[in-house]
């Protein structure tokens, strides 16, 4: 017997399977569409009334995305791209409080080998970039790449870094420590990397744990996923509702339910994972971490100057990419490499 479901899909204008997966995640991200609703109303410019509008559709019906392509300035729906990179360009027009949902902070602390001195950069994220990296055991895990993502950089050598107070490179150590947690983590699995002229994907298994602490507690709720090649690819969603325990599969227009995912299981496996989406278990103790961490970056924010400290100077290094945002706001940054490819069209 067919099970009723109540929620809807997205009609694919030609190859903008990348781009439906993302808006489902986004719309079943109740914090996100409740943030998009209010502020549609004070904006006319922010991607905001568009979403809006989208999601109010979406509620009741089967929808088009074509408004928002338009926004986004998609001429061209026959060709595929990046979920990730549209995810940060979706973020990057919408209005600040819509991002918040996703934002969060890395410290970036310098510290010179010579004369010990330090020096600390409050870096705010929309995701986590992570390598599918090798590991000793053939087994990588989602928490093998967070790992790697927050390890201690050693630069000497020819990698040294220079120091102002040494007024010369030094060999310096930089560490990476996230200050503040989102109340949404979203980790993108490098699937997609250049190399000699070329992309190519890499398909290795992944574990997927649908429980991950880096302190702080967060729960698997949405992910997605790349299948195929990047000559013929094809992007899913699988979300779990937060009102429900149980998982769906978002496949353009059509929505399923699935049987086979569970948190009874501590993960899954996946050679198709390229978007994770984490949402935060907050606790009572949690929540009093995050209003001090709050208050000390008012502080800092107090001492520095707003502008002087959205602006400030942030060293970067040769194994470091940064990722500008269209918005003054919110700026990101990956110190490993982000995926903001153009996969060809299948």
């Amino acid at each position: 017997m067919k099970q009723d479901i109540k929620y809807h899909g997205l009609k694919n204008q030609g190859a903008t399977c990348y781009l439906n997966s993302v808006l489902q995640v986004l719309f079943m991200t109740t914090e996100f569409r409740e943030a998009v609703e209010r502020c549609s109303k004070h904006s006319d410019d922010a991607l905001d009334v568009q979403l809006h509008t989208l999601f109010e559709s979406l509620k009741k019906k089967t929808s088009e995305t074509t408004e928002v392509t338009r926004k986004l300035g998609i001429e061209k729906v026959i060709e595929q791209h990046d979920a990730g990179q549209y995810f940060e360009k979706i973020l990057s027009l919408v209005s600040d409080e819509a991002s918040k949902i996703f934002e969060g902070h890395l410290i970036h602390r310098t510290i010179c080998c010579k004369c010990d001195s330090e020096t600390e950069d409050d870096v705010p994220f929309w995701f986590l970039s992570l390598p599918l990296m090798d590991s000793s055991d053939k087994h990588y895990s989602v928490v093998d790449g967070i790992q790697e993502f927050l390890k201690d950089a050693e630069f000497d050598g020819d990698d040294q870094l220079y120091c102002e107070n040494c007024d010369d490179k030094c060999d310096t150590t930089v560490k990476y420590e996230l200050r503040h947690h989102p109340e949404v983590l979203m980790l993108l699995l490098k699937r997609f990397e250049y190399h000699y002229m070329s992309y190519t994907k890499d398909s290795r298994a992944v574990d997927v744990f649908y429980t991950i602490n880096i302190p702080e507690t967060y729960e698997l709720y949405a992910l997605v996923e790349h299948f195929g090649t990047l000559k013929g690819g094809h992007y899913k969603a699988k979300i779990k509702p937060q009102d429900e325990d149980r998982w769906y599969e978002f496949n353009d227009s059509s929505v399923t339910l699935l049987h086979n995912m569970s948190h009874r299981n501590k993960s899954e496996k996946s050679r198709s994972a390229h978007l994770l989406f984490y949402r935060k278990k907050n606790t009572g103790t949690q929540d009093k971490e995050n209003k001090v961490e709050e208050g000390r970056r008012k502080l800092k924010d107090d001492d520095l100057g707003e502008n002087d400290h959205l602006m400030k100077k942030r060293k970067t290094t040769s194994d470091s990419t940064l990722v500008h945002s269209p918005l003054p706001s919110v700026s990101l940054i990956c110190f490993l490499p982000s995926c903001t490819i153009n996969p060809p069209s299948g």
